[in-house]
């Protein structure tokens, strides 16, 4: 394991920021990643992103040894929506993993990613490369993939400024009455069950705004709209309104719609291209068993 370290003469403010200029040959979104895994101490102890410097802070950052999960490329099928030297657009198919994990090694996004385009960017390691935001396997729908680093960064930053715009596209139970809302509510992992998210005063930030689109009686089409981007939070949200996603395995009733997991399609993304600055927006038609479900629906009203 390769350690650097920083000694602080007379810099000032975040650490992250810091050490960024310090260290010209390591992106910040990396040196942020370091301090997420606790690689960055100060007199022995873990490093937080917001922590002001002082003159005289020895810094070490014990740098991980790189990820050994064997990632590969292979030829799945794939949707390319656009594609340039800088960025992708894909329409990921439902029931698609993002990335490899301990429970899906291969048949992923990115293992097809590696296959199907020439560059993409390394900054969330051999696990993850090219992803700059997720969907969830069963939710169908439009990511944007960085080709190279400044791509990633420049992205990455609209996701956190809140300038980007994803449009969602789900199938609801219930009838929901009124025509638009939103839904301000603090996201964090379930305290009784870790692999869901919940509601709670102590989670994160998360707001979603909604339309309804079309009412079936027990059911509603509705567009969501995302602020930010919280693990499950569209599912999450509307379940906690009273209105749970159809086919929602996590956080839906069991009797509901035949499919494969939730009726939840990210139908529209647009940002700013990092090189070019052009506003760039992109639309996927829904999957074809959701179309067939409000086709039903649709009949039965």
């Amino acid at each position: 394991m390769d350690k650097l370290e920083v000694r602080i003469t007379d810099e000032k403010g975040r650490v992250d920021k810091v050490l960024a200029d310090a260290l010209k040959d390591h992106s910040r979104s990396q040196i942020q990643q370091w301090l997420k895994e606790e690689a960055v101490l100060l007199d022995d102890q873990p490093v937080k992103a917001n922590y002001k410097v002082k003159t005289g802070d020895h810094l070490i950052i014990s740098i991980p040894e790189p990820e050994t999960l064997d990632v590969v490329a292979e030829d799945l099928p794939l949707e390319i929506v656009y594609q340039d030297e800088d960025v992708a657009v894909i329409n990921k198919a439902q029931g698609m993993v993002v990335h490899p994990s301990a429970g899906h090694p291969n048949g992923t996004l990115v293992n097809a990613l590696l296959y199907h385009l020439k560059d993409l960017s390394s900054i969330n390691g051999i696990i993850r490369p090219g992803i700059v935001h997720r969907i969830d396997k069963d939710t169908s729908g439009l990511l944007m993939i960085a080709k190279n680093d400044a791509a990633h960064e420049a992205l990455a930053k609209q996701l956190k400024d809140k300038t980007t715009l994803r449009k969602y596209i789900a199938l609801v139970h219930g009838n929901i009455a009124h025509e638009k809302g939103t839904i301000n509510a603090p996201i964090g992992r379930s305290k009784v069950n870790r692999k869901m998210q919940a509601v709670m005063e102590e989670g994160k930030s998360a707001v979603t705004h909604f339309t309804v689109l079309e009412r079936f009686g027990d059911f509603t089409l509705v567009q969501l709209q995302l602020e930010t981007g919280r693990t499950h939070q569209i599912r999450v949200h509307m379940q906690y309104i009273g209105y749970p996603l159809a086919g929602d395995p996590v956080y839906g009733p069991k009797k509901t719609l035949k499919g494969n997991g939730q009726f939840l399609h990210a139908k529209l993304l647009g940002f700013v291209h990092p090189k070019t600055q052009e506003q760039m927006t992109f639309e996927a038609p829904l999957p074809t068993i959701f179309e067939k479900n409000l086709e039903k629906l649709r009949k039965i009203n």
